[in-house]
Formats: C-alpha cells, sequence, structure tokens
C-alpha cells in the first residue's frame, strides 16, 4: 500500500474511524469488538480498511492467526490515545465553564489494593459519585511504569502506585501503605522448616520470581542479594508461580494471607525478608489537573486521611 506523504486535516469522519480502531484494539480483534461497538464484523472492517487507505499504512493482521497489531499499528493505536485522552481534557475544561463535572474520567491502579485494609478507594468513589455523579470513570489495572508513563503523556487522567523514584512529571499525594513479605507454598523444600532451620543464606539459594520493572520488589530484591530466576508482571503472576512449590517471592500480607489461611502458603524469615511500601495517587505536574480530576484527587486523600 502507497504511503501518503501528509495526512491533511483530521476530519469528523477520521474521529470516527479512530474510535472504532481504538475499540477493535482494547477488545483484541474484530470479533469482540462487535458487541462494544454495536455493529456487525463486516462494518467494522470495512471501517478499519477504510482508515488504512486514508492514513496509507497496515494498522493489523487478522486472519486464522488472529489479531495482531503492525509495528505501524502500535504507532497509530498510542497516538490515538494520546488524541482521544486530550480532546477528554479539552471537554472537561468546556465543561468548567459551566461549573459542570462531567465527561470520562480514566484511571490507572496497580493490582491487588482491593483487599488491603489501608486500602479505600472505594469510599473515595462514593464521595466522588456524590460530588460528579454524572462523570464516567474508566479504571485500567496496568504496571507501575506503564501507569506512570500514562499519567504524564496524558492517557490516564489519575493513577495510583506504590512510590519508588519520583519523576519531576509528576505530583505525588500519599494515600495507604502495604506490607510485602516473602513467601514459599507447600512443596517447596522450606514450607515444612521450623525457624530455626532457616537462614538468610539458605534463603538467598532458593529460586526467586522478582518483578521485571524498576519497582519497590526489584529494590528490595537487589539490597538483600536475591538473584532473579524467573520474571513476573503483577502479583498474579508471582502467586501462581510460588504456589507451584518452585519459587520463592514477595507477595502483599493481605493477599497473601488467604493461601497462608488454607495452609498452602508460609512467609519465610518475615523479620528480614519484608518490606513496606507507599501507595500514592499521581497526577501530570502540568498542566494542572481539571476540576473532575481534582474533585477525585480530594476524594482520594480525604478517604485516606
Amino acid at each position: 500500500m502507497a504511503r501518503k506523504a501528509l495526512l491533511g486535516n483530521v476530519t469528523d469522519n477520521d474521529l470516527r474511524l479512530l474510535r472504532v480502531f481504538r475499540a477493535v484494539v482494547a477488545c483484541g480483534g474484530f470479533a469482540a469488538a462487535e458487541l462494544e461497538l454495536n455493529i456487525n464484523r463486516s462494518t467494522i472492517s470495512r471501517h478499519i480498511k477504510d482508515l488504512e487507505t486514508r492514513l496509507g499504512v497496515i494498522l493489523c493482521r487478522r486472519g486464522r492467526g488472529g489479531f495482531a497489531l503492525t509495528a505501524e499499528g502500535e504507532q497509530v493505536y498510542a497516538s490515538t490515545l494520546r488524541m482521544m485522552a486530550a480532546m477528554e481534557d479539552f471537554q472537561h475544561d468546556v465543561h468548567e465553564l459551566h461549573q459542570r463535572l462531567t465527561g470520562n474520567l480514566s484511571m490507572a491502579i496497580f493490582d491487588k489494593t482491593a483487599s488491603n485494609p489501608a486500602c479505600r478507594i472505594n469510599r473515595a468513589f462514593r464521595r466522588f459519585d456524590d460530588l460528579a455523579p454524572d462523570v464516567r470513570p474508566e479504571i485500567h489495572v496496568e504496571p507501575i511504569n506503564a501507569i506512570e508513563q500514562g499519567v504524564i503523556e496524558g492517557r490516564f487522567h489519575l493513577g495510583i502506585i506504590p512510590t519508588h523514584r519520583t519523576s519531576s512529571s509528576l505530583d505525588y499525594y500519599p494515600l495507604f501503605d502495604e506490607q510485602m513479605y516473602l513467601y514459599c507454598a507447600i512443596g517447596h523444600p522450606l514450607f515444612d522448616c521450623s525457624a530455626g532451620d532457616l537462614s538468610v543464606a539458605r534463603v538467598r539459594e532458593c529460586r526467586y520470581v522478582g518483578i521485571g520493572y524498576h519497582s519497590p520488589n526489584m529494590e528490595t530484591s537487589r539490597r538483600l542479594g536475591q538473584v532473579r530466576h524467573a520474571t513476573a508482571f503483577d502479583q498474579e503472576a508471582v502467586a501462581h508461580l510460588v504456589l507451584s512449590g518452585r519459587y520463592i517471592g514477595y507477595l502483599p500480607e493481605h493477599y497473601a494471607e488467604g493461601f497462608v489461611g488454607k495452609g498452602v502458603m508460609r512467609a519465610l524469615m518475615p523479620q528480614d525478608f519484608q518490606y513496606a511500601c507507599q501507595f500514592s495517587a499521581i497526577v501530570r505536574h502540568a498542566p494542572p489537573p481539571s476540576r473532575v480530576v481534582q474533585t477525585l484527587l480530594e476524594a482520594l486523600i480525604e478517604a485516606h486521611a
């Protein structure tokens, strides 16, 4: 397909096609997007073909092998998310002129926080819904680095992450803490060991699963001299590998207590192998958050005060 030198003006039809494209990618394919878009698969396919013709690039591969974005499709999708977020910010700004709290609010949260008794995001949303019932929240669960990048780029209006390193592009508002311990599961050589038979050196020799991006988990394992033998990108993945009986790994105490209560998991030398991390709400430093985002931020701070 020949590439066009310039796109020209972005039209209403272009925006409509980009919204279809965004939904297809978010749903993971044409068939799954039918329900979300309420249009049939052939129409979706035609819209994507029209968008490819308009942009002069192939956006995705579809067929028996499944749905997959091309490199150009990945770039267009990322640009689409940024553009849609900017449009939503514009809508928020206009609504604020009329003192109305309405529109969409996109938020990203690190995983496995709902079971933390110190986490009161639910209370904050209850308060937020009282203040802004016409706002439609959209919540994503993402890794720390994806949340930070998404907030900086404007794809997420607000994020909640374990604080590790700070960025001058973000403002941080402490909310709650989380206690982490090192666990093994039934079938692991250390599971039935008495406390007296355990040592720091013996625990360090075990195969360890750690988070594969910069985080409090990575900082702690490096400080304690633990070598990563397997890599996970969320707490659920760590839990699966720990439960295999072949690895040890850090998990939130509130998340692991269900497994501990069932007798299938135990903490290892909790006085030595543990750390606490603080969760903070993050927003872009500039431009300042809209009144909608500020309202949610204040509800979060109030709920965790």
